[in-house]
């Protein structure tokens, strides 16, 4: 990563969004790549605050109002994995983006292990990494803090739980995740591609029929004649669930 990608930042691609109240965690141990990214998310209209390592950023993390970490993986004294580990234990419900400079797929392995929510590898262009911010902002920012009815279920976001019949209950992330995604605007049609990207990350490398697995399981765990909804799979376009008069 370099000054080509600030110049290609300002010459192909000018955000208008104004000022933002999010502010960015940028963590990263190379003073120039870190001040490289602070110069970018500041221009899209982000305040910044900068860390120089894990344990840094732990510290800034809790003394500001932070939205999103960008967090480099190699650094001393505490790395990004420890990082995203450290911030999970704590119950922090926030978007992680994880940044490296290796592509091998063991990594991405152990960094969505950790808790990251995306994954960008080095050098990247200025307007992937503000899609990816924004794109998880989004996504957070929706199912943030919501409790859904649908049906003869109520689905709480914060908590993570299903209830039914006065009954609280765990259901695995990835299938809560997809559940509350087609619950928060029944009728809406949503194609595996885009369950994938709002589920699993934009750069998500295995197979698209992994929400299928997901949708069936649902199916088996909430039978519409028990729940009142069903969850239609919509042929050639993807899935919708509908709630049963």
């Amino acid at each position: 990563m370099g000054e080509r990608h600030c110049i290609d930042y300002y010459t192909k691609f000018i955000w208008n969004g104004g000022a933002s109240l999010n502010k960015i965690l940028v963590v990263d141990d190379d003073v120039n790549i870190r001040k490289l990214i602070c110069r970018i998310l500041t221009d899209a209209g982000f305040a910044v605050c900068e860390a120089s390592d894990g344990n840094d950023a732990l510290e800034k993390f809790y003394i500001n109002d932070i939205s999103v970490c960008v967090v480099d993986i190699m650094m001393p004294n505490m790395d990004g994995f420890e990082f995203c580990r450290n911030i999970r234990s704590e119950n922090q419900d926030i978007p992680l983006l994880m940044l490296t400079a290796k592509t091998g797929i063991s990594q991405k392995k152990e960094g969505f292990g950790a808790g990251a929510d995306d994954y960008l590898t080095k050098p990247f262009d200025a307007e992937e990494l503000i899609l990816r911010i924004r794109a998880l902002l989004k996504r957070y920012q929706i199912i943030s803090a919501q409790t859904l009815t649908v049906g003869e279920l109520t689905i709480d976001r914060e908590s993570h739980t299903v209830t039914a019949d006065g009954v609280r209950s765990d259901i695995p992330m990835k299938e809560f995740e997809v559940l509350f995604k087609l619950a928060n605007t029944p009728g809406k049609t949503f194609s595996r591609n885009q369950l994938i990207e709002d589920i699993c990350g934009y750069d998500f490398e295995g197979n698209e029929r992994t929400v299928d697995v997901h949708i069936n399981r649902l199916r088996e765990r909430f039978p519409s004649e028990k729940y009142g909804f069903r969850i239609k799979a919509i042929r050639s376009l993807g899935y919708r669930l509908e709630v049963l008069s």
